[in-house]
Protein backbone atom coordinates (compact mmCIF):
# COMPACT_ATOMS: atom_id res chain seq x y z
CA UNK A 1 0.00 0.00 0.00
CA UNK A 2 2.72 2.46 1.04
CA UNK A 3 4.32 1.59 -2.34
CA UNK A 4 1.48 2.50 -4.21
CA UNK A 5 0.86 5.80 -2.29
CA UNK A 6 4.64 6.62 -2.86
CA UNK A 7 3.95 6.15 -6.84
CA UNK A 8 0.55 8.09 -6.78
CA UNK A 9 2.45 11.52 -5.51
CA UNK A 10 5.69 10.45 -7.57
CA UNK A 11 3.53 10.47 -11.11
CA UNK A 12 1.44 13.51 -9.73
CA UNK A 13 3.80 16.10 -8.73
CA UNK A 14 4.07 19.07 -9.87
CA UNK A 15 0.68 18.30 -12.35
CA UNK A 16 -1.75 18.77 -8.70
CA UNK A 17 -1.11 20.61 -5.39
CA UNK A 18 0.39 17.92 -2.40
CA UNK A 19 -2.74 18.45 -0.52
CA UNK A 20 -4.87 17.36 -3.57
CA UNK A 21 -2.42 14.46 -5.11
CA UNK A 22 -3.14 13.21 -1.16
CA UNK A 23 -6.91 13.31 -1.62
CA UNK A 24 -6.30 11.72 -4.75
CA UNK A 25 -4.57 8.93 -3.44
CA UNK A 26 -6.91 7.81 -1.31
CA UNK A 27 -9.68 8.35 -3.24
CA UNK A 28 -7.90 5.74 -5.87
CA UNK A 29 -7.18 3.41 -3.46
CA UNK A 30 -10.84 3.21 -1.61
CA UNK A 31 -12.04 2.72 -5.18
CA UNK A 32 -10.01 -0.09 -6.12
CA UNK A 33 -9.73 -1.68 -3.02
CA UNK A 34 -13.55 -0.72 -2.33
CA UNK A 35 -12.48 -0.45 1.08
CA UNK A 36 -13.13 2.73 2.94
CA UNK A 37 -9.95 4.99 4.36
CA UNK A 38 -10.07 4.06 7.82
CA UNK A 39 -9.69 0.33 6.68
CA UNK A 40 -7.14 1.19 3.84
CA UNK A 41 -5.03 2.76 7.16
CA UNK A 42 -5.18 -0.20 9.19
CA UNK A 43 -4.49 -2.45 6.24
CA UNK A 44 -1.34 -0.23 5.00
CA UNK A 45 1.06 -2.78 4.93
CA UNK A 46 -1.10 -5.00 2.83
CA UNK A 47 0.14 -5.30 -1.04
CA UNK A 48 -2.21 -4.76 -3.78
CA UNK A 49 -2.54 -7.28 -6.36
CA UNK A 50 -1.38 -7.10 -9.76
CA UNK A 51 -4.89 -6.41 -10.84
CA UNK A 52 -5.57 -3.33 -8.48
CA UNK A 53 -1.98 -2.20 -9.01
CA UNK A 54 -2.91 -2.33 -12.95
CA UNK A 55 -6.20 -0.48 -12.13
CA UNK A 56 -4.48 2.62 -10.04
CA UNK A 57 -1.78 2.86 -12.84
CA UNK A 58 -4.80 3.45 -15.45
CA UNK A 59 -6.77 5.72 -13.24
CA UNK A 60 -3.31 8.10 -12.54
CA UNK A 61 -2.32 8.16 -16.67
CA UNK A 62 -5.61 9.42 -17.17
CA UNK A 63 -4.92 12.20 -14.25
CA UNK A 64 -2.04 13.09 -15.45
CA UNK A 65 -4.52 13.91 -19.00
CA UNK A 66 -6.16 16.28 -16.26
CA UNK A 67 -9.48 14.33 -16.80
CA UNK A 68 -11.32 14.64 -13.26
CA UNK A 69 -10.85 11.95 -11.10
CA UNK A 70 -14.77 11.94 -10.61
CA UNK A 71 -15.25 10.58 -14.10
CA UNK A 72 -12.70 8.13 -13.83
CA UNK A 73 -14.14 7.03 -10.97
CA UNK A 74 -17.86 7.54 -12.22
CA UNK A 75 -19.10 7.86 -9.16
CA UNK A 76 -19.10 11.64 -6.38
CA UNK A 77 -20.84 12.53 -3.23
CA UNK A 78 -22.88 15.54 -2.95
CA UNK A 79 -24.66 16.20 0.66
CA UNK A 80 -23.77 12.93 1.84
CA UNK A 81 -25.38 10.97 -1.11
CA UNK A 82 -23.81 9.28 -3.39
CA UNK A 83 -23.98 9.98 -7.15
CA UNK A 84 -23.02 8.48 -10.63
CA UNK A 85 -21.52 11.13 -12.93
CA UNK A 86 -19.90 11.17 -16.42
CA UNK A 87 -19.27 13.54 -18.99
CA UNK A 88 -22.87 14.31 -19.73
CA UNK A 89 -23.72 16.10 -16.61
CA UNK A 90 -21.38 18.51 -14.45
CA UNK A 91 -19.46 17.39 -11.85
CA UNK A 92 -21.89 18.86 -8.20
CA UNK A 93 -20.38 21.31 -6.26
CA UNK A 94 -19.86 22.21 -2.91
CA UNK A 95 -21.29 25.71 -3.65
CA UNK A 96 -24.24 23.61 -4.70
CA UNK A 97 -24.31 21.77 -1.73
CA UNK A 98 -24.36 25.50 0.22
CA UNK A 99 -27.53 25.95 -1.94
CA UNK A 100 -29.65 22.91 -0.75
CA UNK A 101 -28.93 23.52 2.62
CA UNK A 102 -30.29 26.91 2.19
CA UNK A 103 -33.65 25.35 0.51
CA UNK A 104 -33.90 23.25 3.52
CA UNK A 105 -33.39 25.67 6.12
CA UNK A 106 -35.54 28.46 4.56
CA UNK A 107 -38.38 26.75 3.16
CA UNK A 108 -41.74 26.27 5.44
CA UNK A 109 -43.13 23.77 3.35
CA UNK A 110 -46.12 22.60 6.05
CA UNK A 111 -45.29 18.96 7.44
CA UNK A 112 -42.67 18.66 4.37
CA UNK A 113 -45.45 18.34 1.86
CA UNK A 114 -45.18 20.79 -1.33
CA UNK A 115 -44.37 21.02 -4.94
CA UNK A 116 -40.43 21.79 -5.97
CA UNK A 117 -39.13 22.70 -9.46
CA UNK A 118 -35.13 21.88 -10.47
CA UNK A 119 -34.44 23.40 -13.85
CA UNK A 120 -31.67 22.18 -14.93
CA UNK A 121 -31.02 19.24 -13.23
CA UNK A 122 -27.60 17.53 -14.48
CA UNK A 123 -27.01 14.65 -12.60
CA UNK A 124 -30.27 15.47 -10.28
CA UNK A 125 -27.89 15.96 -7.35
CA UNK A 126 -30.40 19.26 -6.07
CA UNK A 127 -33.77 17.39 -6.78
CA UNK A 128 -32.62 14.32 -5.28
CA UNK A 129 -30.95 15.64 -2.10
CA UNK A 130 -34.74 17.52 -1.69
CA UNK A 131 -36.13 14.35 -1.92
CA UNK A 132 -34.17 12.40 0.00
CA UNK A 133 -34.72 15.43 3.18
CA UNK A 134 -38.18 16.03 2.29
CA UNK A 135 -39.53 12.75 1.33
CA UNK A 136 -42.98 14.31 1.61
CA UNK A 137 -42.75 16.42 -1.15
CA UNK A 138 -43.24 16.16 -4.95
CA UNK A 139 -39.94 16.83 -6.32
CA UNK A 140 -39.69 17.26 -10.44
CA UNK A 141 -36.92 18.19 -12.42
CA UNK A 142 -36.24 18.73 -16.02
CA UNK A 143 -33.24 19.06 -18.50
CA UNK A 144 -32.49 19.84 -22.09
CA UNK A 145 -30.29 16.84 -22.21
CA UNK A 146 -31.69 13.11 -22.66
CA UNK A 147 -28.27 11.77 -21.56
CA UNK A 148 -28.37 13.46 -18.49
CA UNK A 149 -31.56 12.65 -17.33
CA UNK A 150 -30.36 9.29 -17.59
CA UNK A 151 -27.86 9.52 -15.60
CA UNK A 152 -30.17 11.90 -13.04
CA UNK A 153 -32.95 8.93 -12.87
CA UNK A 154 -29.81 6.30 -12.11
CA UNK A 155 -29.05 8.56 -9.52
CA UNK A 156 -32.77 9.00 -7.95
CA UNK A 157 -32.67 5.03 -7.98
CA UNK A 158 -29.30 4.53 -6.19
CA UNK A 159 -30.35 6.91 -3.46
CA UNK A 160 -33.85 5.61 -3.22
CA UNK A 161 -35.78 8.47 -3.85
CA UNK A 162 -38.99 9.51 -6.49
CA UNK A 163 -38.09 12.63 -8.33
CA UNK A 164 -39.85 13.15 -12.19
CA UNK A 165 -37.60 13.85 -14.73
CA UNK A 166 -38.65 15.76 -18.04
CA UNK A 167 -36.84 16.38 -21.00
CA UNK A 168 -37.16 20.00 -21.86
CA UNK A 169 -35.49 23.20 -23.44
CA UNK A 170 -36.97 25.99 -21.53
CA UNK A 171 -35.24 28.51 -24.26
CA UNK A 172 -38.07 27.21 -27.28
CA UNK A 173 -40.92 29.64 -28.08
CA UNK A 174 -43.35 26.76 -27.15
CA UNK A 175 -45.78 27.32 -24.30
CA UNK A 176 -43.87 25.68 -21.09
CA UNK A 177 -47.26 24.17 -20.36
CA UNK A 178 -46.21 20.69 -19.17
CA UNK A 179 -47.37 21.62 -15.54
CA UNK A 180 -50.82 22.44 -14.65
CA UNK A 181 -50.03 22.40 -10.71
CA UNK A 182 -48.21 25.78 -8.79
CA UNK A 183 -45.10 24.84 -7.42
CA UNK A 184 -44.34 25.48 -3.83
CA UNK A 185 -40.35 26.19 -5.05
CA UNK A 186 -38.67 26.16 -7.34
CA UNK A 187 -34.58 25.77 -8.03
CA UNK A 188 -32.11 26.05 -10.70
CA UNK A 189 -27.93 26.02 -11.04
CA UNK A 190 -28.00 27.78 -14.44
CA UNK A 191 -25.51 27.79 -16.88
CA UNK A 192 -23.64 31.18 -15.77
CA UNK A 193 -20.23 31.47 -17.38
CA UNK A 194 -19.67 33.73 -19.87
CA UNK A 195 -16.83 32.64 -21.87
CA UNK A 196 -14.57 35.44 -21.50
CA UNK A 197 -14.23 33.61 -18.34
CA UNK A 198 -12.57 30.71 -20.12
CA UNK A 199 -9.22 31.97 -19.46
CA UNK A 200 -9.26 31.58 -15.69
CA UNK A 201 -10.70 28.28 -15.57
CA UNK A 202 -8.68 24.74 -15.43
CA UNK A 203 -8.49 22.60 -17.80
CA UNK A 204 -9.81 19.70 -16.51
CA UNK A 205 -13.32 21.75 -16.67
CA UNK A 206 -13.15 23.18 -20.27
CA UNK A 207 -11.58 20.33 -21.61
CA UNK A 208 -14.42 17.32 -19.80
CA UNK A 209 -17.12 19.14 -18.44
CA UNK A 210 -20.62 19.29 -20.87
CA UNK A 211 -20.35 23.33 -22.03
CA UNK A 212 -23.53 23.44 -22.54
CA UNK A 213 -24.54 23.15 -18.99
CA UNK A 214 -21.54 25.67 -18.34
CA UNK A 215 -21.66 28.57 -20.90
CA UNK A 216 -24.14 31.84 -21.47
CA UNK A 217 -23.36 34.12 -24.35
CA UNK A 218 -21.43 37.03 -23.33
CA UNK A 219 -23.98 39.37 -24.37
CA UNK A 220 -26.58 37.72 -22.06
CA UNK A 221 -25.48 36.34 -19.06
CA UNK A 222 -28.95 36.18 -17.39
CA UNK A 223 -30.24 34.39 -20.10
CA UNK A 224 -31.10 31.36 -18.26
CA UNK A 225 -32.06 33.55 -14.74
CA UNK A 226 -34.43 35.94 -17.05
CA UNK A 227 -36.38 32.40 -18.47
CA UNK A 228 -36.42 31.03 -15.26
CA UNK A 229 -38.15 33.84 -13.74
CA UNK A 230 -40.79 34.04 -16.01
CA UNK A 231 -41.25 30.20 -15.63
CA UNK A 232 -41.50 31.06 -11.79
CA UNK A 233 -44.03 33.91 -12.60
CA UNK A 234 -46.52 31.57 -14.20
CA UNK A 235 -45.76 28.29 -11.81
CA UNK A 236 -44.88 29.49 -8.45
CA UNK A 237 -47.63 29.04 -5.86
CA UNK A 238 -48.76 32.24 -3.54
CA UNK A 239 -45.64 32.90 -1.81
CA UNK A 240 -43.74 30.16 -3.19
CA UNK A 241 -40.22 30.57 -3.42
CA UNK A 242 -37.41 30.94 -6.30
CA UNK A 243 -33.62 29.81 -5.63
CA UNK A 244 -30.74 30.16 -7.95
CA UNK A 245 -27.17 29.37 -7.55
CA UNK A 246 -25.65 32.68 -9.27
CA UNK A 247 -22.06 33.78 -10.99
CA UNK A 248 -20.29 35.86 -7.85
CA UNK A 249 -19.64 38.47 -10.93
CA UNK A 250 -23.93 38.67 -11.33
CA UNK A 251 -25.29 38.53 -8.25
CA UNK A 252 -26.47 41.80 -7.93
CA UNK A 253 -27.97 42.32 -11.80
CA UNK A 254 -29.86 39.15 -11.01
CA UNK A 255 -31.60 40.36 -7.83
CA UNK A 256 -32.08 43.61 -9.48
CA UNK A 257 -33.73 41.75 -12.14
CA UNK A 258 -35.97 39.55 -10.05
CA UNK A 259 -37.15 42.88 -8.58
CA UNK A 260 -38.12 44.59 -11.65
CA UNK A 261 -40.11 41.61 -12.32
CA UNK A 262 -42.46 41.76 -9.37
CA UNK A 263 -40.65 39.37 -6.85
CA UNK A 264 -40.15 40.30 -3.45
CA UNK A 265 -37.94 39.75 -0.11
CA UNK A 266 -34.51 38.88 -2.23
CA UNK A 267 -31.97 38.10 -0.40
CA UNK A 268 -28.49 37.47 -1.51
CA UNK A 269 -26.22 34.93 0.26
CA UNK A 270 -23.01 34.26 0.45
CA UNK A 271 -20.88 30.79 -0.11
CA UNK A 272 -18.40 29.87 2.32
CA UNK A 273 -15.60 31.95 0.58
CA UNK A 274 -17.83 34.74 1.11
CA UNK A 275 -18.73 35.03 -2.51
CA UNK A 276 -22.18 35.99 -3.78
CA UNK A 277 -23.30 32.85 -4.83
CA UNK A 278 -27.16 32.00 -4.02
CA UNK A 279 -30.76 34.24 -4.25
CA UNK A 280 -34.03 33.37 -2.82
CA UNK A 281 -36.61 35.62 -3.69
CA UNK A 282 -40.54 35.17 -3.16
CA UNK A 283 -43.54 35.54 -5.36
CA UNK A 284 -46.62 37.22 -4.19
CA UNK A 285 -49.33 37.33 -6.71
Amino acid sequence: MQQTLQYIQEQLQGLYPATEIKSFSYWILEFVCQKDKHALLRDKDNQLSAKETGKVREIVEELKKYRPIQYIVGETEFYGLKFRVDENVLIPRPETEELVDLILNLSPLPCGKGLILDIGTGSGCIAIALAKHLPQASVYALDISEKALEVARKNAQLNNVNVEFIQQDILTNTPFSIFHFPFSILVSNPPYIIPSEKREMSSNVLNYEPHQALFVPEEKPLLFYDKIADIGLQHLAENGLLFFEVSAFFGKAVADMLRKKGYTSIELFKDISGKDRMIKAELTH
